[in-house]
């Protein structure tokens, strides 16, 4: 089954943490043994040879730079908002080196989008699935499912190009530069108080430029990304913003109780505007009492089938598999310190058919939780 992951990290990965995504998961964990500067050294789990064996074939990639607020920093930000754009600047040309290599491929429009999921359709029809997740991480790109005979003959991973955190936005010239360029979703805040909106953790609502943001945003045909948003930002927004809008990683609070994730009012808020959410995998939003760098996953024997309990509420609440979706996050700053004990690498998304048959799910609701979901919404958005 293709999978569409609606979170990853990859340029902030490839550039912040100097990996090469190209090569194998074992080479960049070879690579790392001994570093002590980032807590997930050595550990990490994203790679696209790994996406390629999973069939994560479609993603939303991130730009992410914030800047720093002395009221609130809980992670590294820029002294202004022209450095936080530069940043943006470098990571999208990651981005562009990896479509020149063949590695991945941009997707802005409902054209792009039909013709890479047919690549990728085409392509499982002729191989009959990803192979099953093995744990021989030392592989060369070639090995994997969706290689052909030699790594340039690689699919290429298919991207939406989404903004986490709106900082980097000096002016409203700057989201219609950003938008020629491809950016297509944002989510206007990230960790704490941000120059437009409040985020996880903070409290408040948009100010007068967060409202601008908004206005040319929807203007523009964007998404918003309603995902780290404050609970008074979130209601405010859907209120403001009539253009689509979605949550690519985010939670359940009734399962695990904290802002960060969503009540089943505002669940049910976003399933009333065909919103669709995706369920994220790191520890300390699947499973309550996560205390970073500090609990593990096999002291709580977290295990990838927790992520269908989240997946599941928010079915239920829905009363169909519409509006589920999955948003790994899976390399946003941790790696399997922080994830289920059972998944090594991203390909191991997937197991997640089988968990949710295991649930009693039908194969055309997983297919729609896998990916049909995410593909309708952007369909419908790009009309």
């Amino acid at each position: 089954m293709l999978i569409f992951d609606a979170h990853l990290d990859l340029a902030m990965n490839a550039l912040e943490w100097n990996r090469d995504l190209t090569r194998s998961i074992g080479e960049i964990r070879e690579r790392e043994k001994g570093m002590a500067d980032k807590p997930d050294r050595g550990k990490g789990t994203v790679c696209l040879p790994e996406m390629r064996r999973g069939g994560v074939g479609l993603c939303v990639a991130t730009l992410i730079a914030r800047i720093e607020h002395n009221a609130y920093s809980p992670v590294f930000g820029w002294r202004s908002q022209t450095q936080a754009w530069a940043q943006t600047q470098g990571q999208l040309a990651w981005y562009r080196a990896m479509e020149e290599a063949g590695q991945m491929a941009q997707i802005k429009d409902a054209a792009g989008l039909e013709k890479h999921v047919k690549i990728w359709e085409d392509e499982r029809v002729g191989r009959a699935g990803p192979s099953p997740p093995r744990r021989d991480q030392t592989s060369r790109p070639a090995d994997h499912a969706f290689s052909g005979t030699s790594p340039s003959r690689e699919l290429p991973i298919g991207y939406i190009l989404s903004l986490e955190g709106a900082d980097s936005i000096v002016t409203l010239k700057h989201l219609e530069r950003a938008y020629e360029h491809g950016l297509r979703a944002i989510g206007p805040a990230h960790y704490g108080p941000g120059v437009y909106a409040k985020g996880t953790d903070a409290s408040g609502g948009f100010n007068a430029e967060g409202r601008e943001l908004l206005e040319e945003m929807e203007r523009l045909g964007m998404i918003l990304d309603v995902t780290h948003l404050c609970d008074d930002c979130f209601w405010e927004a859907l209120d403001l913003f009539q253009g689509p809008a979605w949550a690519s990683h985010q939670n359940c609070r009734s399962l695990v109780p904290h802002n960060r994730q969503f009540s089943d009012e505002q669940i049910k808020a976003l399933i009333e505007r065909g919103a669709v959410i995706g369920a994220a995998l790191d520890a300390w939003m699947m499973v309550p009492g996560w205390i970073r760098r500090k609990t593990t996953p096999e002291a709580v024997g977290l295990k990838l089938e927790r992520i269908i309990d989240h997946i599941d509420h928010v079915c239920q609440i829905a009363g169909n598999a519409r509006h589920s979706g999955i948003g790994s996050d899976l390399d946003g700053a941790f790696g399997r310190e922080q994830t289920p004990m059972d998944l090594d690498t991203i390909a191991d998304l997937a197991n997640i058919p089988g968990l949710l048959a295991a649930r009693g799910y039908k194969p055309a609701d997983i297919e729609l939780i896998g990916n049909g979901n995410f593909v309708r919404f952007l369909r419908e958005a790009w009309k």
